[in-house]
């Protein structure tokens, strides 16, 4: 197949990319390189902006492609908060876009890069794709909201759609030639990274007095090569025939805050001293995802996510590129 990729040229756009010219796919990437970096891919780019209907349109319309995979959005939560409007404009207006060019172009298959921020705090673990979607920031709720105009496109315009809902993304590729360069870091693998690249004075890890074995939030971190075969299958899933779904890709386990940071420091070899701060407000304790269905239905399994390997190769891309790709 012939594929855009949105948002080809961020973190998991582009180890996707990878993923996909393995197994034998044609891609060009669209990004406007706001968040992305030009370095981490090697497909032709069109370089445009999702909130600009007439260029995405003249994308989509100027070559014939199979299926589009949707990652073009930003992700930080904290963020959100703070600018809805960011949020809602780029990531809700961007793919109402994106999906009205794919009608224009005649283009039926998408997968849509969602998150597990859409059911907020778990009421039980782990969370299943039928738990109640509850987003509790402008970020979540604008994945939700595209998860919900897809089935009014595949009913009006027969298109067929997969939004895979990602847990805690992390890692980078195996040869440490792409990783995570996003900027700011927001997540804590990468902030743990840059601390014992001496890049990020002070990290401060938030709670000490959940209820779990060592007090620490425990959360579902899903190797980015992992992720990236999942999107890979929805796509071959939907190419044959399959439609109209959503699946969580994640590990199904969770580890904590502390074991992570003791991992970075076995990996590292660096002491890495970290401060011990209270709760924030509106962090669960523990989430981690039943992956079950996307086991089931698209024969998707993890191979790369165990903590040593996600910790080791995030450290592998960090120390080898410690001022990222260079173009910032």
């Amino acid at each position: 197949m012939k594929i855009l990729v949105t948002g080809g040229a961020g973190y998991i756009g582009s180890h996707t990319i990878r993923e996909l010219l393995v197994r034998g796919h044609e891609v060009v990437a669209l990004d406007n390189l706001e968040r992305g970096h030009a370095a981490s891919i090697q497909v032709p780019l069109i370089r445009a902006d999702l909130r600009d209907r007439s260029a995405v349109r003249h994308a989509l319309t100027s070559q014939a492609f199979d299926g589009v995979v949707h990652f073009a959005a930003y992700c930080a939560a904290g963020e959100s908060v703070a600018h809805p409007e960011m949020y809602f404009e780029n990531n809700v207006a961007g793919a109402a876009n994106l999906l009205g060019a794919m009608v224009a172009a005649g283009v039926k298959l998408l997968v849509f890069s969602s998150s597990c921020a859409v059911y907020g705090q778990p009421a039980k673990l782990p969370v299943t794709e039928g738990h109640e979607l509850h987003p509790e920031s402008p970020y979540g709720e604008s994945k939700r909201l595209v998860e919900l105009m897809l089935p009014w496109y595949e009913q009006a315009h027969e298109l067929r759609t997969v939004a895979l809902r990602y847990f805690n993304a992390a890692g980078g590729s195996l040869d440490g030639s792409i990783g995570d360069d996003s900027r700011p870091a927001t997540r804590l693998i990468p902030r743990l990274m840059k601390a014992a690249l001496g890049r990020l004075d002070g990290l401060t890890i938030f709670g000490t007095d959940y209820p779990t074995p060592d007090g620490t939030c425990i959360r579902d971190y899903i190797h980015v090569l992992d992720l990236a075969s999942a999107h890979v299958l929805a796509l071959e899933y939907l190419q044959a025939g399959g439609s109209g779904d959503c699946f969580n890709v994640g590990v199904g386990v969770g580890y904590s805050n502390l074991q992570v940071l003791e991992m970075v420091r076995k990996v590292s070899g660096v002491a890495l001293p970290v401060r011990m701060g209270p709760r924030r407000p509106g962090d669960p304790a523990e989430v981690y995802a039943d992956n079950s269905r996307i086991r089931r239905v698209l024969g998707w399994a993890p191979q790369h996510s165990d903590l040593e390997t996600i910790v080791r190769t995030d450290w592998l891309w960090h120390s080898g590129h410690p001022d990222g790709y260079g173009d910032r």
